[in-house]
């Protein structure tokens, strides 16, 4: 029974975490006793969400062996389209004008192009049986992409008040690249100079299974109140869940036809289309329009229903 428990659990998750999370906020906004603390549990969640995320990214590199990354032709020519496409987006972004009805749409396609790999993807490259190796390259490589690309755009899309671009650019990174790079070199500092201390890690990586769920959780319960509180209309979130489904055709789609050049038509597929929704979420609600968030969920439920028929597939 207690098998059966878990395993229900873990098939679906994605759903427990956003249905948990969306349900949160909307029990705290019925409940108008609760709304004193609302100011206190927004901290809470603000400063939770970075947390959980370094964590949950420290504990998937310490699984990953440095002589493993090995860079391959087709993992620059997806950081370049991703690199092309998100400055494109960003250029569209800039030219509409505050309030504009397009202009939450394209910021939420500029973000969900230009977001990591999924820590996940490495484990379902291998049961598609794609390069788990090169997929985990790739990681380390759009990480180091994003720590640098998004401080550099943001201040021109969305400019700090009374922060030049110089102070702009540093206020972003200082949250950005801890959260994607120093939890990669945490993981390898620890691997060579406590190797006793990896190896008791290593006994608990499937922490970030978990550490995911209650993140995603958060993520959504975020999302749930941006909502409810924004004045955009109803139409807005049907234009999202579309925008999320396009960028995934095109994501999944594009990495497929640059692998199939190089005979890794599964990892490269899953390389760019399989995305770290929750880190969407965040830099959305952190440095965006909180609107923008949600496509971070709208994709997350597109990409794991792709996923999971290239399983049903496989498995047949």
């Amino acid at each position: 029974m207690g098998k059966t428990i878990v395993s229900f659990i873990k098939n679906w998750i994605l759903v427990i975490a956003m249905a948990t999370g969306a349900a949160a906020y909307l029990i705290y906004h019925q409940i108008p006793a609760l709304h004193p603390a609302g100011p206190v549990l927004e901290r809470i969640c603000l400063t939770l969400q970075p947390l959980l995320l370094f964590a949950m990214l420290f504990l998937s590199f310490c699984k990953i062996e440095p002589h493993q990354l090995k860079p391959h032709r087709w993992q620059f020519i997806l950081l370049g389209i991703q690199t092309l496409m998100f400055l494109l987006f960003a250029v569209l972004v800039y030219l509409r004008p505050e309030g504009d009805l397009w202009r939450i749409p394209l910021e939420a396609a500029m973000l969900v192009l230009i977001c990591p790999t999924a820590n996940a993807c490495a484990v379902v490259t291998g049961k598609l049986g794609g390069d788990m190796a090169g997929v985990v390259t790739y990681t380390v490589l759009i990480n180091l992409l994003v720590a640098v690309a998004m401080p550099a755009v943001i201040p021109f899309i969305h400019p700090i008040e009374g922060l030049p671009f110089n102070l702009a650019f540093n206020h972003i990174l200082v949250k950005v690249f801890p959260l994607l790079i120093l939890p990669c070199l945490c993981a390898w500092l620890i691997r060579y100079v406590f190797p006793r201390l990896h190896r008791r890690i290593l006994h608990h990586v499937g922490l970030s299974f978990y550490l995911w769920a209650f993140c995603l959780s958060l993520a959504i319960l975020m999302c749930t109140r941006s909502i409810v509180h924004s004045p955009a209309p109803g139409a807005t979130l049907g234009i999202l869940a579309a925008v999320a489904l396009l960028v995934c055709i095109f994501n999944f789609g594009t990495g497929r036809l640059v692998g199939s050049f190089f005979k890794c038509t599964v990892s490269a597929g899953q390389a760019l289309g399989q995305k770290n929704t929750i880190l969407v979420i965040w830099m959305a609600y952190t440095f965006m329009d909180p609107v923008s968030s949600v496509v971070g969920g709208f994709y997350s439920i597109w990409q794991n229903i792709f996923n999971s028929w290239q399983l049903s597939r496989k498995n047949q």
